[in-house]
C-alpha cells in the first residue's frame, strides 16, 4: 500500500499497490503491520455499507462525541465520491481546516480518518458504494454533526445536491469551544 500524508496529520489517502500479471491484479487493502508503521488505528470494530442511488447525494457531515471518538477508513467500490473531512480537534494545526479527495471504484483510493475529525461525502455518479472500517462501534448517544453548508467551513461540493437527510439538515451552525 502506498501511504500519502495529507494536509490534516494523521489523516492519509492510501493507494493499493498492485501486483498486475495477465489474470488481472492482486492488491492489500489494509495490513495491520503497516498500518501501525503509520501510527495509525488498526482495530475494526464494526465496517458499513452506505448505497446511494442518486448522483449529488449528500452525507455528512457525522462525527462521534469523546469518549466515542473513531478512525475509519473509507473506500468507494461501486461509483465515486467526493470525501470531505474536516479536523475539529482544537490542539490539531490544522483545527477548522478541511480536505475533499474524489475515491472511486477505478482508482480504488481510501481514505483514513483519524478520531476527532468529522466526515462526509457528496456522491458523483448513481449508485455509488461506500464500504468503511470503524475502529469503534457506533454510538447513537455519541452522534453528532455540522450541516454540510455551514459557513464557518464554507466546503465546495462539487454538484448540486440533489439529496440530504433531514437529520443532516438539522445540525446546527459550528461553534468553536
Amino acid at each position: 500500500m502506498i501511504f500519502s500524508q495529507t494536509s490534516l496529520p494523521g489523516a492519509f489517502l492510501i493507494d493499493p499497490e498492485r501486483l498486475e500479471d495477465e489474470r488481472g491484479f492482486f492488491a492489500r487493502s489494509f495490513c495491520t503491520t503497516e498500518f501501525e508503521a503509520h501510527g495509525l488505528h488498526t482495530a475494526c470494530a464494526q465496517c458499513n455499507i452506505s448505497f446511494n442511488p442518486k448522483r449529488g447525494t449528500l452525507r455528512g457531515m457525522h462525527f462521534q462525541l469523546p469518549p466515542h471518538q473513531e478512525a475509519k477508513l473509507v473506500r468507494c467500490t461501486q461509483g465515486a465520491i467526493y470525501d470531505v473531512i474536516i479536523d475539529l480537534r482544537p490542539e490539531s494545526p490544522t483545527f477548522r481546516q478541511y480536505l475533499g479527495a474524489e475515491l472511486n471504484a477505478a482508482n480504488r483510493r481510501m481514505l483514513y480518518i483519524p478520531p476527532g475529525l468529522a466526515h462526509g461525502f457528496q456522491t458523483l455518479e448513481h449508485n455509488t458504494e461506500v464500504f468503511y472500517q470503524m475502529s469503534a462501534p457506533y454510538s447513537p448517544a455519541a452522534a453528532a454533526g455540522i450541516r454540510y453548508d455551514d459557513p464557518a467551513f464554507s466546503i465546495p461540493w462539487p454538484l448540486p445536491i440533489s439529496s440530504v437527510s433531514e437529520k443532516d439538515l438539522s445540525f446546527p451552525d459550528y461553534v468553536c469551544s
